[in-house]
């Protein structure tokens, strides 16, 4: 049997594959979309707090509102769905790229495609991945996982709750224990200071009194089948537990929100070059990545904290996809930009100036900042200057640069934060 062949194929059906593949087909491409779960919509689902949906439609929507909008626009335009589809192996052809994937439907099976949008999410850590000693007792669970046991199952994972980490999947959810009458004894974040969202802060914690432990971290898990307590420390300027500080509380219940990490497993036989500040591809302003007519976004691009951008870029990997594939697509000339002074990551990582137009860069803080400035330069020609009364490493920034302004000639484009 022949493989089906695509213009573009969407591995992911989450914000950002939704938002892909429609940018997709209304630049005329063929195109598909490939979701490893029953139902599209992607985290969304489980997201019933509001919020959503600020930047782009102007509303605040729960998740499942943001993607039933989407959800029903690729049902209108007719857009093939393939659901509980896994993909097994991803290859280089001599037309574009095969996948091999799996359903109960086709069993194993072929499609090909001159062009792919990788919109496959992030993941949680583990508990072994932030190295927590103990056993391995029940109740140990990922904010996540607490979630979607809550809001999807309608199961109370525990009574007596304690948080480690302060992501922003971490407060919400301790406001959602809160309110299914668990006790949240507290959250214990390792770093200085919360690495969440500050509207999150307030609402989630502040409101409920729920107590933030500030340069403190769980260094043991008690129990043996059940979680029965955990042993808290306070840590040092290096984040290393301090002799003498142990405390030990009580619960049935660990959740750790200790941070996200972009899912290109997949991806790796290609052999792409990935950014470790992000970990996920190293891209232009297009989302291409450094393998032809592959492109990235949403959070397998970089741990993004709205899903608006989240769809934007998914839009901008859709529309650049198509084009690739429909053969409309110029020899791109290549800027890379360079992080200096305050900055943790960019993205994207260089510009391709051929196209022209303008081009979208988020960037984070390396730390929290005052009086903080941005200028963006090439050479000594300063491109964009701008101020920020305060700049905090868990709010992304967003900022729209006009390629028209890069001067030719010029090898380099220098992104400074000083604070």
């Amino acid at each position: 049997m022949n493989p089906a062949k695509w213009d573009v194929i969407v591995i992911g059906a989450g914000p950002g594959g939704l938002a892909a593949a429609i940018a997709a087909d209304k630049a005329g491409a063929r195109v598909c979309l490939v979701e490893r779960e029953g139902r599209p919509g992607g985290i969304l689902k489980q997201c019933i707090h509001d919020g959503f949906g600020l930047v782009r439609f102007g509303q605040k929507l729960s998740g499942p509102e943001y993607a039933f909008r989407d959800i029903q626009e690729v049902k209108g335009r007719g857009i093939k769905l393939f659901t509980n589809t896994f993909l097994l192996a991803l290859d280089r052809g001599e037309e574009g790229f095969i996948l091999t994937l799996q359903n109960s439907e086709d069993a194993v099976f072929r499609m090909e495609a001159k062009a792919l949008v990788a919109a496959t999410g992030c993941r949680e850590r583990t508990a072994r991945q932030v190295f927590i000693h103990g056993q391995r007792p029940a109740g140990v669970y990922t904010a996540g996982t607490v979630q979607r046991l809550i809001n999807i199952s309608g199961h109370l994972p525990g009574r007596n709750s304690v948080i480690l980490g302060s992501g922003d999947i971490g407060l919400i959810m301790a406001r959602r224990l809160t309110l299914e009458g668990a006790k949240v004894l507290g959250v214990y974040e390792i770093k200085p200071e919360p690495s969440g969202l500050t509207r999150n802060i307030v609402q989630c914690l502040e409101d409920y009194n729920i107590p933030l432990h500030l340069s403190t971290t769980i260094t043991k898990v008690h129990g043996s089948e059940r979680t029965e307590g955990v042993t808290v420390s306070r840590v040092d300027e290096k984040m290393r537990p301090l002799p003498g500080t142990e405390e030990y509380v009580p619960c049935d219940t660990l959740v750790l929100s200790v941070g996200l990490i972009p899912e290109n497993d997949i991806l790796q036989p290609l052999g792409l070059e990935t950014d470790p500040r992000t970990g996920g591809p190293v891209v232009d302003q297009l989302l291409a990545t450094s393998e032809p007519g592959l492109f990235s976004c949403g959070n397998a691009l970089h741990v993004n904290d709205l899903v608006d951008y989240v769809s934007e870029s998914g839009e901008i990997a859709g529309v650049s996809a198509a084009r690739y594939a429909l053969g409309a697509y110029t020899q791109p000339c290549y800027m890379p930009i360079i992080p200096q002074g305050e900055i943790h990551y960019v993205v994207p990582q260089r510009l391709d100036v051929a196209p022209g137009g303008k081009g979208i860069i988020y960037f984070r803080a390396a730390r929290t900042l005052t009086d903080a400035s941005l200028v963006i330069r090439t050479g000594d020609r300063v491109l964009l200057k701008k101020k920020y009364i305060s700049l905090r490493p868990p709010e992304m920034e967003r900022i729209v640069l006009d390629l028209s302004l890069l001067p030719s000639g010029e090898e380099n484009i220098f992104l400074e934060l000083r604070g």
